[in-house]
């Protein structure tokens, strides 16, 4: 196998924290030659309805990730045996949600089209959308493997169709979306009406609540996610998205609509692994709000190793090399 082109600062010869702050210590690059895999940050939270800070989400998360390795232990992989570079943070439009999924859509499509798997660090979850618009137009609809508090297909929020509450509705309305592989798991807290998990599934979706989930193995979650991803179209490219929230608040306490219950961290680093050999397309971590974290800044080192796990499913998924 080639020497990638890119990859993170020897820690050995410079101290980690040292330079300037890029995802892994990894160079900022922007240009796709060489690149398989570019984190990039998509600061945006205007379409959040209770606490705001995620627009500086990206930061925390590649300041939580200066204290990464290069093997991973767990998925037996080298990391950095692939190209991975920190690409930067998309242009956005605070204020403005249609222009910013615009945006998105329009950042990521490059990256695509050479070839690059994109990690996006949000934001709050309704930048989705945009990310959504990318690989459906740079694959046709996707699956989409989701692990959060909540399910994000709302109609309408205040009035406003475009939120973080509402993403996975207007996906399945422009038809970005093949929701019968699709799978969401870790929903949990109190709903507006009997039906808002119901409604989910009513869109095509298997939902699995968080009391659920923690009964299933991490094997046979992975299970259930690879016979959703083949059992429904016929199998294509898939799409994690991981919410901060989806971990107990006690544990991440650095995100916007916090729900008590959740996941423990080694129980979602479980989940994730466990999606080894899934041929996912792309991958984005949303919802950390610094401001809100502890001072050790426990929710951004979590996600920055989640990230990483991302890493590691993208050494592993099934199109890899082919």
């Amino acid at each position: 196998m080639p020497e990638p082109r890119y990859g993170p600062s020897d820690a050995r010869l410079s101290p980690r924290y040292t330079g300037v702050r890029t995802f892994a210590r990894c160079p900022h690059v922007h240009d796709t030659e060489g690149v398989d895999v570019a984190v990039l940050g998509a600061p945006f939270d205007t379409g959040t309805s209770f606490r705001v800070g995620a627009r500086f989400g990206p930061e925390a998360v590649r300041s939580g990730s200066t204290l990464l390795r290069p093997y991973n232990q767990n998925l037996r992989v080298e990391t950095f045996s692939q190209s991975v570079v920190d690409w930067g943070d998309l242009d956005l439009t605070p204020g403005d949600i249609p222009r910013s999924l615009g945006q998105i859509a329009d950042g990521l499509a490059p990256l695509l089209a050479a070839g690059v798997v994109p990690i996006t660090i949000g934001g709050d979850h309704t930048i989705v959308l945009g990310e959504l618009r990318a690989y459906a137009a740079a694959h046709g609809p996707v699956g989409l493997v989701l692990l959060d508090a909540h399910v994000d297909t709302g109609d309408e929020y205040y009035g406003q169709r475009y939120f973080h509450g509402t993403p996975f509705r207007r996906a399945v309305e422009e038809g970005l979306i093949d929701t019968a592989r699709s799978l969401m798991a870790g929903i949990r807290g109190s709903t507006y009406d009997a039906s808002e998990w119901d409604e989910a599934r009513e869109l095509g979706f298997e939902v699995i609540p968080c009391e659920q989930l923690r009964e299933l193995s991490a094997a046979e979650y992975g299970e259930r996610v690879r016979a959703r991803a083949t059992g429904g179209g016929g199998g294509g490219p898939m799409f994690l998205s991981f919410d901060i929230d989806v971990i107990d608040p006690g544990l991440a306490p650095g995100t916007g609509t916090p729900e008590p219950g959740g996941l423990l961290p080694h129980e979602a680093l479980r989940f994730v692994r466990a999606l080894a050999g899934i041929d996912f397309a792309g991958y984005d971590l949303v919802e950390v709000a610094p401001q809100l974290d502890g001072p050790a800044q426990p929710t951004a080192l979590l996600a920055a190793n989640v990230i990483y796990e991302f890493l590691g499913l993208n050494l592993l998924r099934s199109s890899a090399g082919s």
